[in-house]
């Protein structure tokens, strides 16, 4: 462990350079108050604090009490090195933000067992915070696919409908559904679903720009934040993910899956609420699906007859490379393709 010691006397500092090092860690030595406050100001300060309560330029105590004005998850544990036997003086480093004391001369075993405690006490405090940061991971993401939960994206559909309105950068909202994704359950079950979901996300945000969001609803169904400068731009990016979908399968344990998805999409208006987008861009989706599904549906734009660009598929099984969308129309018992 990286350990600053503050002590402007020389046997002394060397003192506890030399235990501290015996027992395996590494020491950060600085002659006053004002050197240690330095370093203890830098992104890669060490972890632990030995101070002299005696210095020049700034004493020890008023370095813990500056230390501990900085905002940190993880303050550094403090031990004041002090002469002065007087348990006013004790209690006055403590209230300053000591986490320990420790009287002159020291004996290097007491000083060894005192930064014991200090180490463990930090690795105590890591994996509390590294605890803390994995439930607030979980409570924003959605288990399965990583994507933010429906609860987490409601958060930041708010957040950014308010930026919206303060400097209109354009904002449309997309509801995603997977095409008759009940086949792939019934066929190959729902750990391949599963697979195929998760497939999905990566196509989704390899198609998506870095500024825009993606979260899951429930099921198989995804919402896409995107952000805009003009309208005529809101279809190409829908229209991007969704060709990306229905042209790549996706990998899972029974093979590759192909899958096609509808999307609904909502261009925000002046005073649009969360709730209204949502509704508007649902119902654009319910209009993607009545179309045929595997096609991107603007509100209030005409309805596309056909995904554009849309290759054939052949009669083949759903899995291997030329496997036909799931969701897409199966050709007629001619051969011909549907009208």
């Amino acid at each position: 462990m990286k350990i600053l010691i503050a002590d402007d006397d020389v046997v002394s500092r060397l003192v506890l350079t030399g235990v501290l090092q015996k027992f395996g860690h590494e020491v950060v030595a600085t002659v006053d108050g004002a050197e240690a406050w330095e370093v203890m100001q830098r992104p890669d300060a060490p972890r632990m604090a030995v101070l002299d309560w005696v210095m020049p330029g700034l004493a020890g105590v008023e370095v813990c009490r500056r230390i501990r004005g900085l905002q940190s998850d993880q303050p550094p544990y403090i031990i004041i090195l002090t002469s002065m036997g007087e348990k006013a003086d004790i209690v006055t480093g403590l209230d300053a933000g000591a986490d320990d004391y420790l009287a002159k001369p020291f004996d290097p075993g007491e000083l060894h067992a005192r930064v014991d405690v200090g180490r463990r006490m930090i690795e105590m405090q890591a994996r509390l915070i590294e605890a803390r940061d994995a439930l607030a991971y979980e409570a924003m993401h959605d288990s399965l696919t990583g994507t933010l939960n429906r609860r987490a994206f409601a958060e930041v559909l708010t957040r950014e409908l308010s930026r919206d309105g303060r400097h209109h950068q354009g904002l449309a909202l997309g509801i995603c559904d997977v095409d008759e994704f009940k086949r792939v359950n019934d066929t190959y079950g729902h750990q391949v679903g599963d697979e195929a979901l998760c497939g999905l996300v990566r196509h989704l945000e390899n198609n998506l720009r870095g500024h825009d969001v993606l979260g899951r609803i429930g099921g198989d169904e995804f919402m896409m934040l995107t952000e805009h400068h003009r309208r005529e731009d809101v279809g190409l990016v829908y229209e991007r993910a969704r060709a990306a979908v229905a042209h790549t399968p996706m990998p899972t344990s029974a093979g590759n899956v192909s899958i096609t998805i509808s999307i609904g999409v909502s261009i925000r208006g002046a005073e649009e609420t969360a709730d209204q987008l949502f509704a508007t861009a649902d119902l654009a989706l319910y209009r993607a699906k009545d179309a045929g599904r595997n096609r991107v549906c603007l509100a209030a734009e005409p309805t596309p007859p056909s995904a554009p660009s849309e290759p054939e598929q052949p009669a083949a099984p759903l899995v291997g490379e030329n496997a036909p969308a799931v969701g897409a129309k199966p050709p007629a018992a001619d051969g011909n393709p549907p009208a």
